[in-house]
């Protein structure tokens, strides 16, 4: 159960981190990070967890990656409700220090979406759920195209945290505004539950866009090192 284990605290860590800099410093009076750190601040938890766990779990973080890595041939199918377990209640548990910490300010108020995904009027930008559900999608395929390219066995030896990271921090300064960026099902459950409401009745976009994209970029992949191999 270490693998698992460590899936569930490096989930947490994600989410902590991520949404934690979105309702906590994103905006706070003066000196907020804005979008540019909201989005260094995901890509930062993966590449800190991929040194931390990688070793352990391989350090998914995300039910989209270990699908996606499981259809590109890297991961056994029998772990992969166990992952996915572990990574969800990772989300919950950081959601539910997150609210723990963010309740103690007053005038705290979960309307304010505590960094759930959304489309049409809870999409930062009002875009439309197709719009959101293209962008998950393709956001997600590139970074399982990027995962599986960067640990390939070929790939430079020690670079893929730093390559994944900063694949996730772009995927954010593109997407935050479309649906507040999720690319990972865990992350999203993490918060959602927390505000109830829009939150879950939207949830089911960013379980199915993430998955459908994770397939086709594992797809891809699998294209692309078979011919590079060859």
């Amino acid at each position: 159960m270490r693998a698992q284990v460590a899936e569930f605290f490096g989930t947490f860590w994600l989410v902590l981190g991520g949404c934690g800099s979105a309702v906590l410093a994103a905006a706070f009076p003066d000196v907020g990070i804005g979008l540019l750190g909201v989005a260094l601040a995901f890509g930062l938890t993966v590449l800190t967890m991929a040194f931390a766990i990688g070793h352990i779990s391989g350090c998914h973080l995300n039910p989209a990656v270990t699908i996606g890595l499981w259809a590109g041939g890297r991961f056994g199918a029998g772990q992969i409700l166990s992952y996915i377990l572990a990574q969800v209640l990772g989300g919950l548990a950081a959601g539910g220090v997150l609210y723990l910490i963010a309740s103690g300010q007053a005038g705290f108020d979960l309307a304010g979406g505590f960094a759930s995904n959304g489309y049409g009027e809870h999409s930062p930008g009002g875009y439309s759920l197709t719009a959101a559900l293209i962008c998950e999608v393709v956001m997600t395929a590139m970074f399982l195209l990027v995962i599986l390219g960067a640990t390939d066995s070929r790939a430079p030896a020690g670079f893929a945290p730093i390559a994944i990271g900063l694949c996730l921090t772009l995927i954010h300064l593109i997407s935050i505004p479309v649906t507040n960026t999720s690319v990972n099902p865990a992350r999203s459950t993490g918060v959602a539950l927390y505000v109830g409401d829009w939150a879950t009745s939207q949830l089911w976009l960013f379980w199915v866009a993430p998955i459908i994209g994770a397939l086709i970029g594992a797809a891809i992949y699998r294209y692309l090192g078979a011919s590079s191999a060859q």
